[in-house]
């Protein structure tokens, strides 16, 4: 069996240097950072997700051994596809990150089922079937999963209903699978990321709702960070096989005291959202951002 990535950075390098490293929603935000970031450790990168073009680009640009493949992750048969292809090509995964997501905002009775299904489908799903898909490798390789969490995963928001039980769903997935498969060597991580610079946060903010619900959260929390700061943070624990990334670092004080958040949501949204809807109704947002977009597109038959 292939030794294991070391649990600290070597001193002539990073340990995910010539190492395979699987990244999902790659096209573009988090995912494509996360690419650059490993790829400037010398690892070989898997780019996978909708917009082949936009994979394409992305590898073309990567210094090192890189792969576009144009995978939706909820589709199974699709993703064992895909990790053969990685596997001739790159070599067995030692990491996979499993980033995929899609978001939409609104009242949960005006929101489309089918829309509200797919966000779960797309972000808790979805992330068990690249588990699923890439495990035997990871068991090759005593390698790392990583799963992509949120502060929506530590305590849910209103007008958010779908990502917030996705997102609290992923991180119960990963837990139960961590418990699982560390007798194996393999770890398994979560990264917990408040809001980030990407199509999807910005496409949010257009809708007056979901903008005031962030504006009335305390300032530290409403802070928007960079993608490439989250990735720095989020493959230097990956390094170290951390079994939790936080971005900005004071999430990890929320963990001991989540149960209080409940209240302290319900509180503002009863003083709040009154307010909120007075000045302007609230409507279902549909797919946020270009990539929720570029899902939408891609279940298309003409698509």
């Amino acid at each position: 069996m292939p030794s294991r990535p070391s649990s600290r950075p070597s001193s002539h390098g990073s340990p995910l240097t010539g190492r395979t490293v699987v990244v999902t929603g790659a096209a573009r935000g988090l995912g494509a950072a996360l690419a650059r970031e490993v790829a400037g450790r010398a690892a070989r990168v898997a780019a996978l997700g909708h917009e082949k073009d936009a994979l394409e680009a992305l590898t073309a640009s990567l210094p090192g051994p890189a792969l576009a493949l144009e995978t939706d992750v909820t589709d199974p048969a699709a993703l064992d596809a895909a990790a053969r292809t990685v596997r001739a090509r790159l070599g067995p995964a030692s990491v996979v990150i499993a980033n995929a997501g899609i978001a939409e905002g609104g009242p949960f009775l005006a929101s489309d089922p089918e829309t509200w299904r797919r966000v779960v489908e797309v972000n808790l799903v979805g992330s068990a079937h690249t588990a699923r898909a890439f495990l035997p490798d990871l068991l090759a390789t005593a390698g790392h999963y990583l799963q992509i969490a949120s502060l929506a995963s530590l305590g849910a928001a209103p007008l958010m209903s779908a990502y917030c039980a996705a997102k609290a769903g992923v991180e119960a997935f990963a837990h139960s699978l961590r418990a699982e498969v560390a007798h194996h060597g393999v770890s398994v991580g979560i990264a917990y990321l408040n809001w980030l610079d990407t199509d999807m946060v910005r496409d949010a903010d257009r809708y007056a709702v979901l903008r005031e619900l962030r504006a009335h959260m305390p300032p530290p929390a409403r802070r928007v960070h960079s993608a490439e700061a989250a990735a720095t943070r989020i493959v230097r624990g990956v390094e170290r096989r951390r079994t939790a990334v936080y971005l900005p670092g004071w999430l990890r004080l929320v963990q001991p005291v989540r149960a209080a958040l409940p209240p302290v949501v319900l509180r503002v949204a009863r003083r709040e959202l009154p307010r909120i809807e007075a000045e302007a109704p609230f409507e279902d947002t549909g797919p946020l951002g270009a990539g929720g977009l570029a899902d939408r597109a891609a279940r298309r038959p003409d698509g």
